[in-house]
């Protein structure tokens, strides 16, 4: 038995048994939704399909919540009206405030995360990561805000990131009202919301060149196991994981993909569904100086996480990258429904993600106010199982 996102899901001995039957070759990269997916499916029959998989999720993440200690609930929550989207509507940021945010009324110019839940971009809500959230506020001392972007199949590609950018946009421009630092924000992230943290800065660029946005600065990406590069095949995929009987199971990749990959003819290079396929220049352009990178052992996302953790480190790109591979862990092990305990290894990682993230809107806040460039000290690499991840 493994849990994805919160639900206990049987494991199963032969992975590849319910995979959706790609349209290319085996020695070709899927380069359309349709190459990927095969036909695609009634978006009726996802949504009901996705319907029950919420269902389910909601029972496993209420288990998660029960846990001691318990984590917080948002303070207040805004609702957004889309402005980047083709698909008009509304969605939901749930605001989680440090202590001191309240006490002081006069307070201002506090740091910023701005958080998206995981689910494939179909299951989930802006709760899920309320335990992150209360490391965000104890160790970063900074406001905590988590997306409620619109799911698929309601909402397929591009909704999702252009929610995730509306969000961050609806930060900027409120700023004042919400007490915040424009030039102290920070993305992050837990699977396909990990994808976003990296992909709503990239789409936010783009915006920028042709409208006019007040100055700001994402200073950091906090990137926890994400999806980032969608022309690899979920058999490729599990062909180079550590262990293949750990990993997502096509009952529920073949749902998230059908889903989210859509229309047919999408293509899944677009850097703002793998920003593994963005460009050098988009990469030094919109992804932050400082990402803090998390990939799990047993995922069959890590190869392409630690992939791209790489080649932002290298130049030309050369950020500060801050990687850790997650020992014996798999996909999502930090949203267990164990009701009696925190998952392992989770409240330390989270702890010391918070703390490097309060160092860097530390150093945020002073180079802001003298006009110099951020740049932190060097790299640190944890890629070997160690002592650092354990209980």
């Amino acid at each position: 038995m493994q849990t994805v996102e919160g639900i206990p899901v049987p494991t199963r001995s032969n992975p590849d048994a319910d995979l959706a039957q790609a349209n290319v070759p085996p020695d070709q990269k899927p380069k359309k939704a349709k190459d990927k997916t095969g036909p695609p499916p009634s978006r009726f029959s996802l949504r009901m399909t996705a319907g029950w998989w919420r269902s389910l999720q909601c029972i496993g993440m209420s288990l998660h919540y029960l846990a001691p200690p318990r984590p917080p609930n948002p303070d207040f929550v805004k609702p957004v009206s889309s402005t980047l989207s083709t698909q008009k509507g509304q969605f939901n940021l749930q605001f989680y405030l440090p202590e001191g945010y309240t006490k002081d009324p006069k307070s201002d110019k506090w740091p910023v995360v701005v958080n998206f839940h995981g689910g494939g971009f179909t299951l989930g809500s802006a709760s899920d990561d309320a335990r992150f959230a209360r490391f965000v506020l104890e160790k970063s001392h900074a406001v905590f805000v988590s997306v409620d972007y619109r799911l698929a199949p309601e909402f397929p590609f591009p909704t999702a990131v252009d929610d995730g950018a509306d969000a961050i946009l609806y930060i900027i421009k409120n700023a004042e009202e919400l007490r915040v630092d424009r030039k102290r924000i920070a993305t992050s992230g837990f699977s396909a919301g990990g994808n976003i943290a990296l992909t709503a800065p990239i789409r936010l660029f783009e915006h920028r060149k042709s409208a006019e946005v007040l100055e700001y600065r994402i200073v950091a990406i906090a990137t926890w196991y994400p999806i980032t590069d969608y022309t690899l095949t979920r058999a490729e995929r599990r062909a180079s994981a550590l262990r293949p009987e750990a990993t997502l199971p096509p009952t529920l990749t073949n749902l998230f993909d059908a889903s989210y990959l859509f229309p047919p003819e999408l293509d899944l290079a677009h850097p703002f569904l793998s920003p593994s396929k963005a460009s050098d220049e988009v990469l030094i352009e919109s992804i932050p100086q400082n990402v803090l990178f998390y990939t799990c052992e047993w995922d069959m996302l890590l190869r392409e996480g630690e992939q791209l953790a790489q080649r932002l480190q290298k130049p030309p790109i050369s950020k500060n990258v801050y990687y850790t591979m997650i020992p014996d862990v798999a996909h999502g092990w930090d949203k267990g429904p164990n009701p009696m305990k925190p998952p392992p290894k989770s409240e330390k990682l989270y702890g010391e993600c918070c703390r490097k993230l309060k160092n860097i809107f530390e150093e945020g806040e002073i180079h802001s106010i003298l006009h110099i460039p951020l740049k932190l000290p060097p790299l640190l690499h944890l890629r070997q199982k160690d002592d650092s991840t354990s209980d």
